[in-house]
């Protein structure tokens, strides 16, 4: 049992680190210097809460954290979310560090605070969905005696988790301080879309009490919209 925690222990620490490194490739080097102020801001927002959840997740829930380690996807529609939205936060964050470096943007600090806030707000709500849901898988499966949640942000909407990441993933181009980072990264939409639709057949199907709970929580994103 304790050498099954270090692993995870160490899976999660491992894959923070590759999360860093990577990220401060993709802005670092197309910035071409260390002295990007948007890219610190974001690896500070984007990373000090996700060390504090994952060290509230090994504490109290351990399984819970080994299932948002889990990326394996089975199911090929979600296997090609996957890729896509990869691929957009690398032309996002390679376009923003080179609006950095060659000075396209002119965004102003009231912007920038206001963006940073809000991918704040949206780490919150993601938090609060992992305290919610024990559930919660990164991949979608419906792990075995698995329950419908209905509590909470979802007897709100049903898919809170995507909306928390559409509110961080619009605002973190911005809080780089880059307007045309922002664009590729609005794709995100149509692509999260199409992962809860191909979720929403598997949980009709595998979970059993899902196709009353979407009769009582019309929303999946956003209220009074979709």
């Amino acid at each position: 049992m304790k050498q099954d925690r270090m692993r995870l222990l160490l899976s999660a620490l491992t894959k923070v680190l590759l999360g860093i490194v990577l990220i401060g490739v993709l802005l670092f080097l197309p910035a071409g210097t260390l002295a990007y102020s948007g890219a610190w801001r974001l690896c500070s927002v984007l990373f000090i809460p996700m060390l504090v959840m994952g060290v509230a997740m090994f504490i109290l829930s351990p399984e819970l954290l080994r299932r948002r380690l889990a990326s394996k996807e089975e199911r090929t529609t979600q296997q090609g979310v996957v890729r896509y939205t990869g691929l957009l936060f690398i032309i996002s964050f390679v376009v923003a560090g080179l609006d950095f470096r060659y000075g396209w943007s002119a965004m102003p600090m009231g912007v920038v605070r206001t963006a940073t806030i809000l991918f704040l707000v949206g780490y919150a709500l993601y938090g609060e969905v992992m305290r919610e849901n024990i559930w919660l898988s990164r991949n979608i499966t419906v792990a075995q005696g698995q329950q419908v949640i209905s509590t909470g942000l979802y007897a709100i909407v049903r898919h809170p988790m995507y909306t928390s990441t559409i509110v961080m993933f619009l605002a973190m181009p911005m809080v780089l301080g880059s307007y045309w980072a922002t664009l590729p990264m609005v794709l995100y939409i149509p692509i999260i879309a199409i992962r809860i639709k191909d979720e929403e057949q598997l949980l009709h199907s595998d979970l059993a009490g899902y196709t009353e709970y979407c009769e009582r929580v019309r929303w999946r994103l956003i209220p009074w919209i979709w």
